[in-house]
């Protein structure tokens, strides 16, 4: 585990790490999405900040948003700013959540399972 304040040393406020942006280019990253950095190791441009490098070396195991804001002592919006930036580079990848209508309804199955088993 990292120690407190490890990441967030920087004297830098959350505005200036995301370039005075306060939303994000996608808005599909929730407390819940899972970030991972890609398979293709891809070298960070110059400019990214210590921020994004720390961000990117958590999400080499799978991390949650809110986990990584957390280990980075940073707002949650500031981290998906960020997050957001390197998933759009390519570096990361957000895994989100399968929303709830997506999920298998249980008691249909179950009907469907009672159904084919009359069926014999």
């Amino acid at each position: 585990m990292n120690e407190p304040g490890e990441y967030h040393d920087s004297p830098l406020r959350p505005y200036v790490l995301t370039g005075g942006r306060v939303r994000p280019s996608r808005n599909t990253i929730a407390l819940d999405t899972l970030l991972v950095t890609t398979a293709q190791e891809r070298e960070l441009p110059l400019s990214a900040s210590r921020q994004e490098r720390a961000l990117l070396k958590m999400c080499a195991r799978l991390l949650s948003l809110a986990e990584a804001a957390a280990h980075l002592e940073l707002p949650v919006s500031t981290v998906t700013v960020l997050a957001s930036d390197l998933v759009d580079s390519g570096h990361l990848t957000a895994r989100t959540s399968i929303p709830p209508a997506a999920r298998t309804d249980q008691d249909l199955l179950q009907e469907v399972l009672d159904g084919l088993r009359r069926l014999r």
